[in-house]
C-alpha cells in the first residue's frame, strides 16, 4: 500500500518561500512510470494542479505558477519537495501530494493534505 505524507510549516510570511515535502512509503518515486504531483485547494475554491515530477526526474509545472514553483526530489529519502516563492495570502490553501500511474491518468494515491496559511 502506497502512502504519501506531506510535511512542512503551517504558517509562512508574505514574500517568503513555502517549502513542503511529500514522503512516500510502500513504493519508490523512481518506479516506472509514475508521476508525483503537488495540488492545492484554496478555501472555497477547487483543486489546482501545481506541478509534478516524473519517475525519471523530469519536472512539469502549471503555466500560471511556473515562475514561482520548483519541484525536486531526494531518491535516497524517497521524497519530493515543493518550493513556492514570493508567496502572498492568495497562496493560502490545503496542499496535497498525489501519484498518477501515467501522465494522463487519474490520481490513485493522495496524501492527507496540509494546511498552509500565508500571513504576517
Amino acid at each position: 500500500q502506497v502512502q504519501l505524507q506531506e510535511s512542512g510549516p503551517g504558517l509562512v510570511k508574505p514574500s517568503q518561500t513555502l517549502s513542503l515535502t511529500c514522503t512516500v512509503s510502500g513504493g519508490s518515486i523512481t518506479t516506472n512510470y509514475y508521476y508525483w504531483s503537488w495540488i492545492r485547494q484554496p478555501p472555497g475554491k477547487g483543486l489546482e494542479w501545481m506541478g509534478a515530477i516524473a519517475y525519471s526526474g523530469s519536472t512539469y509545472y502549471s503555466p500560471s505558477l511556473k515562475s514561482r514553483t520548483s519541484i525536486s526530489r531526494d531518491t535516497s529519502k524517497n521524497h519530493f519537495t515543493l518550493q513556492l516563492s514570493s508567496v502572498t495570502p492568495e497562496d493560502t490553501a490545503v496542499y496535497y501530494c498525489a501519484r498518477t500511474p501515467g501522465p494522463y491518468s487519474d490520481y490513485d494515491y493522495w496524501g492527507q493534505g496540509t494546511q498552509v496559511t500565508v500571513s504576517s
